[in-house]
């Protein structure tokens, strides 16, 4: 264990208070700002200066607190958000201009940028966007791709009202995230945010290796000789099962791995220290002895014969697969006037939300509580049960605040350590995962091997189509079973095609486990599908907009699985939507490619479609409400807000049912004592599964309080202070609420409500009804491409999506705009490598100055089952965003990508390929 060296006193001036500390030798400003000062509006995301999170003000200049040493602050004066948001006018006018644009998603990023803003205001108060940029280029956000961030920024002197206030929030207002204060105020609570000051931390152990043997040493004599180590956890010390899985039939994944490590950061022990005792450890020190194994890292390697097996019963490592089929479609496409196929390769993709892994737990009255950031907080406790051995009454789930998710944080993190080591400890127990280790650990986006072979006839229209996938699922199943029954469902895109055939195989590598992303798989068969309708439509000579239209899905036409949606289809919709930006873009292009050698520009175009919820499974949510005596009206809203805006739009829903504004309802957020299931945050489901419960949980209370006064169903309903007056036509009535007798939770008024989205299982060739809503989309981008250096630069997009009805518009465009920055990550530059891309510099993802203008066109083709006609919308919006992009660098240059990220290197060897050829 490494000694600790103090450096002297430094002393500063911290948002007009004097300060003084005793810092370690190089101790970070941030660790100093937040761990010793209780500046938790200091965020931290990276430790290396890659996020900006952390970003603070030191004589008015913006600095990353990460890598500042505390002792550098000695005299100066340091500002952060809680200081700036109190008594800075910039700050102040900012903090408005964010709630009103709805600049703040998951909130993460906002204390850097909001920091990082200030510090431009107060020298430039009317910046231009090229300024807005260069000052906030050194923040990273992976929620609102950026646009209304810089939209913000321009209008904060201003004051161009854009979002309402909150008002009566109503269905289709753009009111501002209810929740949306405390973002901007740097007060929002997320994982490392909550514990105790005294609280014990805990440190896992894992493997330097992708597969690997292990022994441990002598672990209770080398606790007993290391100071300040009040526990070592190895799964000898599990008292339930050693295993955790989202899908209880594929359960896989040890807490800690038994004598064997399937993948490089895997968990194989944990340490618990005194807080001063762990900012040292070296983990070097731990005594286990490492026997490195041959691994398989790829599918071909995975599947080749005497590969190592990663799983008993699992042969030749596959793990699940999917199918659909529908007519004979290898007959079709060999009878088809034209036909093409293609090869189409992806990687893994790291989700990198700026909020690493976190939480603390603690035993209160003998039952644990874990506190953590989580998408699913029942299916936590669904798990932790089994892991701990225990009753679920004596265990409780507290959500923190979310920092980004997109689907990794549905899989078990930090949550089965802390339980282990409070219960083992008796004591506070917290944890961070570093970048690195977050990236390690942490699932990915599945790598794909997709082949497909599409037939047409001469009139455009499909005949045939012929898809075979791979999917790389890493060392354990994760969410390996839902994307291989997902992807064949979804291969074809929003098009009518009579003869289908789709397989998707998913194998296990040593490799992080592959995992739920946006999408679920359906970007990468997006790209494949959508190439090739490219391809085809040249081959046939039809405007590739007018294929897509002509062989679009309407009302009443099966889809590949055979079901029929007589109404809500609303593909068509958006593709009609970018009719004119496609005629006026490609004769722009044609223009500028007339006159410049060597940039060219290319116009891409895309469609996709998504299905909200379980793949043919039950999928409820419940939504409880209820009226305190004294007028009070409360929503337990249990659905995770990870920065999509599930806690303004779930209430907007209700307070529309209910007949109130929502600026007159208490929110209850996600509490597995006092909140009732609302299901994970996945599959684009809380605003029409949840919504839907809301809106019957709102119907319900508003049926209870006139039927006390037998009113009418028309009629109005006004709270105020323990009376609500009902106003029915002519007549009015009062109801005294203190006079009411209430229940065990204090309330006079309760409804509780179920949504489970109806489905119907898939037979052996996929045939059923697996969703009971889709979502559509299309896009259109404009690309520019330097055809000697292979960079490519997206000009512009414009994105027509389908959400049946925008419960709230801005939170709609906030959703495109973020979807698409992640779309073009994955088109153009992410490609996370194991062992090679663990941290935000060596893995790149969009900065604010890689997204272009984007035009969000909302369609609202009303869908019969969603709540008011809301049809999901989260992970549609990626699937479209890199084909549309990969087309665009076809018609820009001529040449068809089949692996992405299209970096510059294999742009510009495919561009070599394509002119050495000729």
């Amino acid at each position: 264990m490494d000694k600790q060296v103090l450096h002297p006193m430094t002393e500063f001036r911290l948002n007009s208070q004097n300060v003084s500390v005793t810092p370690l030798a190089g101790e970070r400003l941030s660790q100093t700002l937040r761990e010793k000062l209780g500046q938790r509006d200091v965020k931290v995301g990276c430790d290396a200066g890659d996020c900006g999170a952390c970003t603070v003000l030191i004589d008015g200049a913006p600095v990353c607190a990460c890598l500042t040493p505390t002792h550098q602050a000695d005299g100066r004066n340091v500002e952060t958000l809680a200081g700036l948001a109190t008594g800075d006018p910039d700050a102040q006018r900012l903090s408005e201009s964010f709630q009103n644009h709805g600049a703040a998603q998951c909130g993460i990023c906002t204390p850097g940028m909001m920091v990082a803003a200030v510090a431009l205001l107060r020298e430039t108060p009317t910046p231009t966007d090229g300024q807005v940029k260069d000052a906030l280029g050194g923040v990273l956000c992976r929620c609102t791709g950026y646009r209304k961030i810089i939209d913000a920024v321009l209008a904060s002197h201003a004051q161009i009202p854009t979002g309402a206030e909150v008002g009566d929030g109503a269905v289709g207002a753009s009111i501002r995230r209810l929740d949306g204060a405390a973002k901007v105020s740097g007060t929002e609570m997320y994982g490392d945010d909550v514990a105790p000051a005294d609280a014990l931390v805990l440190r896992v152990i894992r493997s330097p290796f992708a597969h690997a043997g292990f022994t441990f040493g002598d672990l209770q004599q080398w606790q007993a000789q290391t100071d300040g180590i009040e526990a070592v956890l190895t799964c000898a010390d599990i008292p339930g099962q050693n295993v955790f899985g989202v899908i209880p039939d594929f359960a896989d994944q040890p807490v800690f791995a038994e004598g064997t490590a399937r993948f490089r950061g895997e968990a194989i022990a944990a340490v618990v220290g005194r807080a001063d005792v762990m900012q040292v450890f070296d983990a070097s020190t731990f005594p286990v002895d490492w026997s490195e194994l041959p691994s398989v890292e790829s599918v071909a390697t995975a599947t080749a014969p005497l590969a190592p097996q990663l799983h008993p019963g699992r042969d030749n490592n596959l793990m699940c697969s999917g199918f659909v089929q529908q007519g004979d479609a290898a007959q079709a496409a060999a009878g088809a006037d034209v036909c093409v196929e293609g090869q189409f390769q992806t990687g893994f993709v790291e989700h990198a939300y700026i909020e690493p892994e976190a939480g603390f737990a603690q035993i209160i009255d003998g039952r644990v509580e874990v506190h953590a950031c989580t998408q699913a907080p029942v299916m936590d406790l669904d798990a932790l049960e089994i892991i701990l051995g225990m009753d679920r009454k004596d265990i409780r789930i507290l959500p923190t605040e979310v920092g980004g998710g997109f689907g990794s944080k549905l899989d078990l993190s930090v949550q089965p350590y802390l339980a282990l080591a409070a219960l083992r400890t008796g004591r506070p127990v917290r944890i961070t995962y570093s970048r690195s280790e977050s990236m390690q650990s942490t699932t990915k986006r599945h790598p794909s091997n997709i082949q497909l072979k599409i037939g047409a006839n001469r009139d455009g229209r499909i005949q045939g189509f012929d898809f075979s996938g791979d999917f790389n699922t890493g060392a354990y199943a994760s969410w390996g079973p839902t994307v291989s029954n997902r992807v064949p469902v979804h291969a074809s895109g929003p098009y009518r095609i009579p003869n289908y055939r789709a397989e998707a195989r998913a194998i296990h590598t040593h490799n992080p486990p592959s995992g739920a992303f946006r999408g679920f798989g359906v970007p990468q068969a997006a790209i494949a599908q959508e190439s090739l309708f490219d391809e085809l439509a040249d081959k046939l000579g039809i405007d590739r907009l007018q294929f897509r239209l002509l062989n679009a899905l309407e009302d009443n036409a099966p889809t590949v699985c055979g079901q029929v949606f007589e109404q809500g289809v609303g593909v068509k919709a958006c593709l009609s939507a970018l009719q004119p930006a496609w005629e006026v873009e490609r004769a722009a292009a044609a223009t500028f490619n007339a006159v410049n050698k060597t940039h060219k520009r290319g116009v891409g175009i895309a469609a996709g479609w998504y299905g909200c919820g379980n793949t043919s499974l039950p999928n409820p949510s419940t939504i409880k409400s209820g009226i305190r005596p004294d007028g009070t009206v409360v929503l337990h809203q249990g659905a995770m807000d990870i920065g999509q805006g599930a806690n303004t739009v779930i209430t907007q829903i209700f307070a529309t049912a209910l007949g109130i504004p929502v600026r007159q309802i208490q929110r209850i957020g996600a509490d597995t004592d006092v909140t009732p299931d609302a299901g994970k945050t996945s599959a684009s489901r809380q605003t029409y599964v949840s919504g839907n419960a809301a809106r019957l949980s709102g119907l319900a209370l508003h049926a209870a309080i006139l039927k006390r006064v037998n009113a009418s169903d028309g009629a109005k309903l006004e709270f105020s202070t323990g009376t609500i007056r009902v106003i029915d036509g002519a007549s009015e009535h009062r109801i005294n609420l203190s006079a009411l007798s209430h229940d065990g939770e204090g309330y006079v008024f309760r409804a509780e409500e179920t949504y489970d989205p109806p489905t119907k299982p898939l037979d052996a060739n996929g045939q059923g009804s697996p969703y009971a809503q889709f979502g559509y989309c299309a896009q259109l981008v404009v690309v520019e491409v330097d055809s000697l250096l292979g960079t490519v630069t997206p000009i512009r997009f414009v994105a027509a999506h389908d959400v049946g009805k925008a419960i709230n518009p801005m939170l709609v465009e906030g959703q495109v705009e973020g979807g698409i920055a992640q779309g073009l990550g994955m088109a153009l530059m992410e490609e996370y490598i194991p062992g090679r891309t663990e941290n935000l510099h060596d893995y790149l993802i969009p900065t604010i100055g890689d997204v272009p203008p984007i035009e969000t066109i909302i369609v609202e083709v009303p869908d019969a089952h969603g709540p008011y006609g809301a049809k999901g919308l989260g992970e549609h919006v990626l699937i479209p965003t890199a084909p549309a992009i990969l087309n665009a660098i076809k018609d820009a240059v001529g040449v068809r990508l089949t692996q992405v990220p299209a970096t510059p290197a294999r742009v510009r060897a495919a561009i070599k390929d394509l002119t050495d050829g000729n």
